[in-house]
């Protein structure tokens, strides 16, 4: 086992199923508590933030989108969102430029696709460098099919088109697909070999099962997550998929695409077995997560938070690699700073327990 590893080393390792040190660890949250976190461990700057609570994080490097007069890369318009008591704000979509196009036709003749000239990648190698020497792991792009479609066209209404109108939902996920995977070559290409991870994701899961099933999903996405893994091989990064939800029975499918890490393992929802999802899948995936941040975390008293993580480490760090504790998702602003400090504190003093 590799002694004094740095978090880029650690997170790799983990992910490629090789021993490290100790259990990786790492962060997601909405800007509220991160800021809470933040003041509370009197930092201010992320790279002190991970060093503070031994974060094992990977950082973002990206391309600034130049188009004057363009809201987002989609054009998409958001409303802020006021969380009850005051405790933050989140952004809601509400304006889907496809929204009320029927046909490839109108879409084509309204509507300004992304294109990669939109752009400044001159500074990603610039940034990819300041990570890597403070120690991290390089992050650069996110493809996510579905949830740009979603964007831009509604959740239903891709529901609809997928169900009773593919020849026009083949043609925006081409479209969307087209300038996408274009967009992640340019910063694959601009990184220069500094490049660590990717995200090639969705959320094809509800609370309760998935959104579509499996056929459709493959029908629709396969070969475009085919030809944007094999692009990621081609950089030699690894390929993270984040997809929410009841999606255990997906599994099959994921490992079969070739994806390397799984997150956020929100395994307290229907169908969901932490063990099997180890012994049956745990040579192929590396786990991400797996800390629930919808009651455990937000709600939780001292001894559920401890059982939260050992049940994770009991079910998912087994072989003392592929496994990275996270919270399943963004911690909520509504969430007691102590429940997360007590998460990492204990995550920490229980794997080393159990590493001997």
């Amino acid at each position: 086992m590799k002694s004094e590893m740095t978090p880029r080393d650690r997170l790799l390792a983990a992910i490629d199923h090789q021993p490290t040190d100790r259990l990786p660890v790492d962060f997601w949250g909405v800007s509220e508590i991160s800021k809470k976190l933040m003041d509370h461990l009197g930092v201010n700057d992320w790279f002190d933030f991970a060093k503070a609570l031994n974060l094992d994080k990977p950082f973002g490097a990206s391309a600034p989108l130049i188009k004057e007069g363009r809201s987002d890369m989609w054009n998409v318009t958001y409303q802020e969102i006021k969380l009850p008591g005051g405790e933050g704000v989140y952004y809601e979509t509400d304006g889907h430029p496809l929204a009320d196009y029927e046909t490839i036709d109108e879409i084509e003749a309204n509507y300004e696709w992304p294109t990669t000239d939109m752009f400044d990648y001159s500074g990603i190698k610039e940034q990819c460098v300041n990570i890597r020497n403070k120690g991290y792991a390089v992050e650069i792009g996110y493809i996510s099919l579905t949830w740009f479609y979603t964007s831009i066209r509604g959740i239903e209404q891709m529901l609809y088109d997928f169900g009773g109108n593919s020849q026009l939902a083949e043609h925006i996920l081409f479209r969307i697909n087209e300038f996408a995977s274009a967009h992640i070559r340019k910063m694959l290409e601009a990184a220069d070999g500094l490049a660590d991870i990717t995200q090639i994701t969705d959320d094809f899961g509800s609370q309760h099962g998935l959104l579509m099933s499996k056929a459709m999903i493959d029908r629709y996405v396969g070969k475009y997550y085919d030809s944007n893994i094999a692009m990621a091989r081609e950089f030699n990064v690894r390929v993270f998929h984040h997809d929410d939800g009841a999606i255990m029975n997906l599994i099959p499918w994921i490992c079969g695409k070739g994806i390397n890490v799984l997150n956020p393992i929100q395994w307290h929802l229907p169908g969901w077995d932490l063990h099997k999802l180890k012994s049956e899948y745990g040579k192929d995936l590396c786990f991400h997560g797996g800390i629930d941040n919808q009651h455990v975390l937000p709600f939780g008293k001292p001894d559920e938070i401890r059982a939260e993580v050992r049940a994770c480490i009991d079910a998912l760090w087994t072989d003392k690699t592929g496994y990275i504790l996270a919270p399943c998702h963004n911690v909520q602003a509504n969430t007691p700073v102590e429940n997360v400090l007590l998460m990492y504190e204990y995550a920490q003093e229980y794997s080393a327990k159990k590493a001997g």
